[in-house]
């Protein structure tokens, strides 16, 4: 499974590509509040740092204007992925520039159905939302098992699941068990994936022992 991180702070995305271990980022008008004023530019620094995904959302409601926005995203770096709501001129939106070969993530998706509709229309990627399901009471995961298993009967869809709204490392877990093919987390649960209690115990005892036994590399 591939890890993306959803952030729109260029310190957060500089470290972990650093570390080689994030394969895409995603963003949204949220994340991305301190570079808003100048959004294109902002992309382009993203887009210097991340080579293979950076997904990159539409604010307006209209295809039309869904399509004037996505233009000026989508010429920035071969790279962008254009982000486009779950609703009738998104998905609109969302064949046309599939059939212009631009890729695009069909996000805010809570149900199985509107996963079948962003297949349809060619999405390169489908983000269902884990946390914001979990938060009123259902099973988010259990999406994303619908969804795999739904995709795994047309082996000639191409759209890949993109789980979002990822608030633990539990999640990104079991999305991994159930087939998703990229979790995308903010960057404190991924710093979070590399801590375990007993590593630190571990590493502790190690310290102690060389430094008794006079243990140098």
């Amino acid at each position: 499974m591939q890890l993306y991180l959803d952030s729109g702070k260029i310190s957060e995305i500089e470290e972990l590509a650093s570390l080689g271990i994030i394969d895409g980022v995603t963003t949204n008008p949220s994340l991305v509040k301190d570079g808003a004023s100048n959004l294109v530019n902002f992309v382009k620094e993203i887009c210097k740092i991340i080579k293979t995904s950076v997904s990159v959302e539409v604010i307006a409601s209209s295809y039309v204007d869904m399509m004037r926005e996505a233009e000026k995203l989508y010429k920035i770096e071969p790279q962008v992925v254009i982000k486009l709501p779950m609703t009738l001129d998104g998905i609109k939106a969302c064949k046309k520039l599939s059939s212009q070969m631009v890729k695009t993530n069909i996000t805010l998706c809570f149900s199985p159905a509107q996963a079948i509709l962003a297949a349809k229309a060619g999405a390169t990627y489908v983000s269902p939302f884990i946390g914001r399901l979990d938060d009123i009471g259902q099973d988010g995961m259990v999406l994303i098992d619908e969804i795999r298993r739904i995709y795994d009967n047309y082996p000639d869809l191409n759209t890949k699941i993109l789980s979002a709204s990822i608030r633990s490392v539990n999640h990104i877990v079991n999305a991994a068990k159930v087939g998703s093919d990229i979790a995308t987390a903010p960057y404190t649960i991924i710093k979070q994936m590399i801590s375990h209690p007993l590593t630190d115990v571990g590493i502790s005892k190690f310290v102690t022992d060389a430094q008794k036994s006079g243990y140098k590399i």
